[in-house]
């Protein structure tokens, strides 16, 4: 069986409410998120899950508050001895911008993108500002997306599986490890989402839904479906894993 390891790159950060994250939980508290690309490293193509933001802001601040340094595209690749070129595959978990804002850079990679993302970036709602479909028209205009319908390996060992939460078109990633099944959410979560306090659990809530979601109650159903299949919870936008370099 192939294996993989793991390397989450912070490649941007956001600060707002935590409830973005942690639906009707933790208003007024000021929470700042880093923003991933994952380098999925193992003796094949190079693969990445998502691209992270174009120009991140890099302060100390925010490297504090998330406990690990924030990087330029090029340089976080640079630590594993890449470059933008070296990409072949390109998983997107969705399509907002801060998850695609490199895409361009990877000029020998294919794309792999649900139907449902593509539909939405090009049509996208009122409500949802975060698809901007400039971020990815170079990429769509090369031929280099390969759209996603259905759950399916991708690689041996790697596969996407279809998550509606935070968006339609949510891909989580399953990356198989030799610690177990690691789970790369398609949704914007934390941790605590899959672990909440005893304040939530008193509810008879046993995990958290995303504080953003097409459907509150289809996203509490897909959290707690990825927390039942996971060896290794990889939430997208879990701090813990800014100063870790390599998981397992």
């Amino acid at each position: 069986m192939n294996t993989y390891r793991i390397h989450p790159i912070v490649m941007g950060t956001k600060v707002f409410d935590k409830s973005m994250m942690t639906y009707q939980y933790g208003q007024g508290q000021t929470y700042t998120i880093p923003i991933y690309c994952w380098y999925i490293e193992g003796d094949g193509p190079k693969i990445l899950v998502d691209t992270g933001e174009m120009h991140p802001i890099q302060s100390p601040e925010r490297e504090a508050a998330i406990g690990g340094k924030i990087w330029q595209f090029e340089d976080g690749l640079a630590r594993w001895g890449l470059t933008p070129d070296d990409i072949d595959v390109v998983i997107h978990t969705h399509l907002h911008n801060d998850h695609c804002e490199n895409d361009y850079k990877c000029s020998h990679a294919r794309f792999y993108v649900h139907q449902k993302e593509l539909e939405v970036i090009h049509h996208p709602h009122p409500l949802d500002y975060r698809y901007l479909e400039d971020y990815i028209l170079d990429v769509e205009e090369n031929g280099q997306i390969q759209i996603i319908t259905e759950d399916m390996e991708i690689l041996p060992g790697i596969s996407v599986i279809n998550t509606p939460a935070h968006t339609l078109g949510g891909l989580s990633v399953v990356v198989q490890t030799s610690a177990g099944k690691a789970i790369i959410t398609g949704f914007c979560v934390i941790m605590e989402n899959f672990e909440p306090p005893a304040a939530i659990r008193a509810m008879e809530m046993e995990v958290i839904p995303p504080g953003t979601h097409v459907n509150v109650q289809q996203a509490y159903d897909q959290v707690l479906r990825i927390r039942e299949m996971a060896d290794i919870l990889l939430p997208l936008h879990e701090p813990r894993f800014a100063g870790c370099d390599t998981i397992p």
